[in-house]
């Protein structure tokens, strides 16, 4: 074996999956303009086959889904065991995670039948894919949450998580939701952000959000607030270079509050700035004003 095969980097595979309608194929196709090899549906049988000739000369990208004709729970860990413990090759599995009442939705404005129930309604293919699902879900390397996600942010989160790395190794995200739609999904560290004075209880405050000038000076106000993100920058700061020993790619941290506007928003937008001045690559998503600003583009008339 020669020096350069030795230290060759395993090359890069994201296997994606998830129901039907949590957008799949958008994933893949984002990959794919990221310069991965992309295989959309490939039996699970054709796995070993598909590595066992040259090396990869790019990374790689399959789309798994129940369509496949031997798909199973069974089947796709089987599957992911067999690549994990192949040398030269570095699987993640990709999980695309989506509210059933929104895949409803979904289906109900394309008019498509669900694979899992030709001959029943939407709703009960979801329920029978998300149970099939389950095992597969828990095993997720990376979880993406497409509720209220568009396409082009969709494609923006896949990007975040799997484009060509630069320097920095470990890909960060930072998150901002509401307790009350639940914990956001596929997060590693979750912070709670409502033991903070609410600016939602000041009139000139409730329509703002934590990106505004006022409610920032509101919540540094509390005399909480520094100590918090004072020990809380101290301790992201010493985790990450460990999880970069460790070999983590992707690293996700979380602050909630009652409604997902202002104290999370807030502390999310400062831990984004104070990680960016130290040199890190962060990207930040706000759940709950990404959704609104869906639906009101959703319900504004068309020019």
């Amino acid at each position: 074996m020669t020096t350069a095969t030795k230290n060759a980097s395993p090359q890069r595979l994201v296997l994606v999956t998830g129901p039907s309608g949590a957008g799949r194929s958008t994933a893949i196709k984002a990959l794919e303009d990221l310069g991965y090899e992309a295989i959309d549906n490939l039996p699970l049988g054709m796995l070993e086959r598909l590595f066992t000739g040259p090396a990869l000369d790019r990374p790689m990208a399959l789309g798994l889904d129940v369509r496949n004709r031997d798909f199973s729970q069974q089947a796709l860990l089987a599957a992911l065991e067999l690549l994990q413990a192949k040398s030269g090759l570095a699987p993640e599995l990709l999980y695309l995670d989506c509210a059933p009442r929104v895949l409803q939705r979904r289906y109900s404005e394309t008019r498509r039948r669900h694979p899992l129930a030709p001959a029943e309604t939407p709703m009960d293919g979801i329920r029978r894919e998300i149970d099939l699902l389950e095992p597969i879900r828990e095993r997720a390397d990376v979880l993406i949450d497409s509720s209220g996600l568009t396409p082009h942010s969709l494609r923006g989160e896949i990007e975040r998580w799997f484009a060509p790395e630069s320097g920095q190794k470990l890909g960060l995200t930072i998150q901002s939701f509401s307790y009350k739609r639940g914990l956001s999904l596929g997060v590693d560290m979750v912070f709670d952000c409502r033991f903070l004075k609410n600016p939602y209880w000041d009139p000139d405050l409730r329509g703002m959000d934590g990106r505004s000038d006022e409610v920032a000076a509101y919540i540094n106000q509390d005399e909480r607030f520094a100590a918090f993100f004072d020990q809380l920058l101290k301790m992201v700061l010493m985790l990450l270079p460990a999880y970069l020993t460790e070999g983590r790619a992707h690293f996700s941290i979380g602050f909630g509050c009652t409604g997902g506007q202002h104290r999370s928003v807030f502390t999310a937008e400062r831990l984004t700035e104070a990680l960016a001045q130290q040199g890190w690559q962060v990207s930040i998503r706000h759940r709950e004003l990404d959704r609104r600003a869906e639906l009101a583009n959703q319900a504004a008339p068309a020019g």
